[in-house]
């Protein structure tokens, strides 16, 4: 099945080159491009993508501001959303993810791995790299002064473990290793975590992990 992408960017050089980078890949397509904000929610309504990805400061409407409108809690039939951006320690990356956006990549990250991250989106998953998940995470969670909620219910110690491995940004099929568990189950624990913390995706279960001091400095558990 061909993925059907959306690129949103104020700059056309860089549109043009992430379009290069997706239609390379067999499963991939590009069916609509966007140079600022507005036009990328109207565009993206219309379209109906399998996966938006969108520059994190456009005119217009920024990144955090299409991803809420197209992905937030009030979106109708929401649509997956994936920053790629330059600023991996902006605050606005934060509250893009936070605004519902399933993951994010940097503009340098490579071709292979914007790939995977847009493959990762479409199934429902999210893909972030190790080294940004810590950056990013550690470096905005200090600044956040709000407790984060209690689970619903409570976690048991395997959810606990995985919790910790999405926090160090460990794909679903690394985490199955790691366990010396299923890939089915690494997926049911999920869809039982995401119930327990109130969350939507795991980028949100990370930035629970981390600020509930679940994970120490170095990424490490604790």
């Amino acid at each position: 099945m061909t993925i059907r992408v959306m690129v949103a960017d104020d700059q056309a050089m860089i549109r043009s080159g992430l379009r290069l980078i997706l239609e390379d890949q067999e499963d991939i397509t590009v069916v609509g491009e966007a140079a600022d904000g507005s036009e990328a929610v109207a565009l993206a309504r219309r379209l109906r993508p399998d996966v938006c990805l969108v520059d994190i400061r456009m005119p217009m409407l920024d990144g955090i501001g299409v991803t809420r409108a197209l992905a937030g809690p009030g979106a109708p039939d929401p649509l997956k959303v994936v920053i790629v951006t330059t600023f991996d320690l902006d605050e606005y990356v934060y509250g893009a993810l936070r605004a519902g956006a399933v993951g994010f990549v940097l503009k340098g990250a490579g071709p292979a791995l914007l790939a995977e991250a847009v493959r990762a989106a479409s199934t429902g998953d999210a893909l972030i790299s190790p080294s940004i998940t810590l950056r990013l995470l550690r470096g905005l969670t200090p600044a956040r002064g709000a407790a984060p909620p209690e689970p619903a219910r409570p976690l048991s110690p395997r959810e606990t473990e995985v919790i910790r491995a999405i926090a160090r940004g460990r794909t679903n099929h690394e985490i199955a290793a790691e366990l010396f568990i299923s890939l089915s189950t690494v997926k049911s624990h999920l869809t039982a975590i995401q119930g327990k913390l109130r969350v939507r995706n795991r980028v949100e279960i990370a930035a629970w992990a981390w600020e509930s001091r679940l994970m120490d400095g170095t990424g490490r558990p604790r």
